[in-house]
């Protein structure tokens, strides 16, 4: 058994004690790191949590990072189709080019809600700092983060302990206003919802404030009015063939995102059903398209832009050792069109 160390406050910890702490050598613990040679993930994780219980910073590290400057960013993202990334991606560009920085950008598929655990073709070896949007951080993006080298997440909070600065969205609040105003304005009662995946923090959120927002107007939760597992137009698609094939009333769907809420409007058009005459629909995000589309779409406008090119200015900072805030999260706005009824 590892002989437990601990930290006295304004000591400095060393990495023999991170060793020591973790169970394993030295070198097993500048491996893990630099994150240069692959290491086994339970082995990486007893040395993370060795170097956070510890408080130990890598000396030699710093100074390695403060000498190799690529004044260059990188960002990972699951995906580069649709608006929505588009738009997030030209927030990042803006700032980034601002600030003097190149940006290198790659696209990762998930499994299982987790990047591939080696491979990653971004880090330390070709930029000074990532931004990531994914639904769980590996044990390699951990290991960039116990050393020292910079990260800002993405429309996701730092896991706990860990500290790593990131940049969302108001989502709840933003939701519980839509469905307060199906509810109070339409009258609306059995009000659907189209979620995204199991990972995706905004469609957390935004499931909470649907559920608050029923709560509040004691309308009980129904969970057969509730699918979906991803937020793009064929899930909205797919979920009026599934409320229709079960049989489900509904005077109203919110499409947990515009894109699957403009699936939805399709699918209702394509099965002659009149929006809002019949069924209400509303989005969240307020794509260029929400407003063109057939009715016109309320939704909820989030920044999306303003949330990349924040991201990117505060991941600057601390490349440039700037002090900077851990959670920033940027106002949404309920935006009323036609296809709710109004107007």
């Amino acid at each position: 058994m590892p002989k437990t160390i601990r930290r006295i406050p304004n000591s400095r910890s060393t990495i023999d004690d991170v060793a020591l702490e973790a169970g394993v050598s030295t070198a097993t613990v500048s491996r893990v790191l630099t994150g240069e040679v692959p290491v086994s993930e339970e082995t990486s994780k007893r040395v993370i949590k060795a170097v956070e219980k510890l408080g130990y910073v890598p000396q030699s590290a710093a100074r390695n990072l403060a000498r190799r400057k690529t004044k260059t960013i990188g960002l990972i993202l699951p995906s580069l189709a649709g608006d929505f990334f588009s738009l997030m991606l030209t927030g990042v560009e803006a700032a980034v080019t601002e600030e003097g920085y190149d940006l290198l950008v790659t696209t990762q598929q998930e499994s299982n809600g987790n990047l591939p655990a080696k491979g990653l073709p971004l880090g330390k070896q070709n930029t000074d700092g990532l931004l990531v949007f994914v639904g769980n951080l590996t044990p390699t993006l951990l290991q960039y983060h116990a050393s020292g080298f910079p990260l800002v997440l993405l429309y996701q909070s730092s896991p706990v302990d860990q500290g790593i600065p990131c940049v969302t969205i108001e989502n709840k609040n933003g939701t519980r206003q839509l469905i307060d105003h199906l509810i109070e304005t339409h009258g609306c009662r059995k009000i659907a919802f189209v979620r995204g995946s199991e990972n995706n923090e905004d469609s957390y959120w935004r499931e909470q404030g649907y559920r608050k927002a029923l709560e509040e107007h004691h309308i009980p939760f129904d969970p057969d009015l509730v699918t979906g597992s991803e937020f793009t137009e064929q899930v909205g698609v797919d979920a009026v063939r599934y409320f229709l094939g079960k049989g489900i009333k509904m005077d109203a769907i919110f499409g947990g995102s515009d894109e699957s809420a403009i699936g939805v409007l399709l699918e209702l058009k394509q099965q002659g059903i009149r929006v809002p005459e019949e069924i209400k629909v509303v989005g969240f995000d307020d794509l260029t398209l929400a407003r063109y589309i057939s009715p016109h779409l309320t939704t909820v406008r989030a920044p999306t832009e303003n949330v990349g090119r924040v991201a990117a200015r505060k991941l600057i900072e601390i490349i440039q050792q700037r002090k900077t805030d851990d959670l920033t999260l940027l106002p949404t706005e309920l935006i009323i069109r036609q296809s709710c009824g109004c107007l």
